[in-house]
């Protein structure tokens, strides 16, 4: 089967590692967003997928807009590809691309829909408190994930499990997931699905007002809104904005008996060999790791030890 990949970030290695790895399948080219600058130094960088797929001796084309950019359009149609697989482009398909291959556009997408279509399913759906999520497979439209499903392969989502978990998990879910879609559907075993657009929600692109904590929210809203949001989420401590990278939601009956009196985002106990515990708006939080401007990640016990914190301080949103 001749394929054309269209991905850009880490989560949609996999995948291209199954298809290159696969006999069944002759990978003809890989289209991926432009090289960006990232990093303290500024340095112009490629994706993730353009650094593997040049490894591979694969050519790349990275418009700026694929939908406006006749050269790689043209280049694209001259393939002749039998499927174009997306994972995690970051650019939407027009109809003229979308009709250019034999088999249709598949799209791996990191949820099961139509529960959050949109560009980030998997911070949304910790942030929400979802104990389930996985991979579906779909035929792609011009809507934004609006297309007929093909297969589904679900998985349980931890209490400890961020974003960046979630993401490695449900990246190899879906190469698995794609290999097999792709069988099945170029020998007609496959029915695809409507959605339902009547049960569709939406994970829409995250804002930097989504990673300020409010410590009167419950410990399990702030716990979900930390890992979903990982590694951003800040408060300010001491007058300086910090991360907080990860939290363990306390049951104050099972652990430490402490009274709800305190202001959120108190410290109400530094439990020794683990960290500062917060109150919020319902229940308690364990501070697990950290990290201050301009320093590496740090336990939560370091945090506490190597500032002093004391029982009483308050961690303001």
């Amino acid at each position: 089967m001749k394929v054309v990949f269209f991905g850009t970030p880490d989560f949609a290695i996999p995948t291209l590692k199954r298809l290159l790895e696969n006999a069944k399948f002759e990978v003809l080219a890989a289209v991926t967003q432009p090289d960006k600058r990232r990093g303290r130094g500024n340095q112009t960088t490629a994706s993730p997928v353009k650094t593997l797929a040049l490894a591979h001796q694969i050519p790349v084309f990275s418009p700026q807009r694929i939908k406006k950019d006749p050269q790689t359009l043209a280049q694209l149609k001259a393939l002749n590809a039998d499927v174009f697989v997306v994972v995690a482009y970051g650019q939407i398909l027009s109809q003229e691309i979308l009709d250019m291959p034999r088999l249709g556009c598949i799209n791996v997408h990191g949820s099961i829909l139509p529960k959050y279509r949109g560009a980030a399913p998997i911070a949304w759906c910790l942030y929400y408190g979802e104990t389930q999520t996985g991979i579906t497979t779909m035929l792609m439209d011009v809507g934004m994930d609006t297309g007929a499903m093909l297969l589904k392969a679900t998985l349980a989502i931890e209490l400890s499990d961020n974003a960046q978990d979630l993401a490695i998990k449900l990246a190899n879910l879906g190469a698995d997931l794609l290999v097999e879609t792709l069988i099945k559907w170029q020998h007609q075993e496959i029915t695809p699905i409507p959605q339902d657009d009547a049960q569709a929600t939406y994970a829409p692109l995250i804002q930097k007002s989504d990673y300020i904590l409010d410590w009167s929210k419950s410990a399990i809203a702030l716990h979900n809104q930390i890992r979903g949001f990982f590694p951003n989420c800040t408060t300010t401590f001491r007058g300086q904005l910090i991360k907080i990278l990860a939290t363990v939601p306390l049951d104050t009956t099972d652990t430490i008996q402490l009274a709800n009196s305190s202001a959120p985002g108190t410290v109400v106990d530094i439990v020794k060999g683990k960290g500062a515990v917060i109150q919020t708006g319902a229940g308690i939080l364990l501070l697990k790791e950290v990290q201050l401007a301009g320093k590496k990640p740090q336990p939560g016990e370091d945090f506490v030890n190597g500032n002093r914190l004391t029982v009483g301080e308050v961690f303001l949103g």
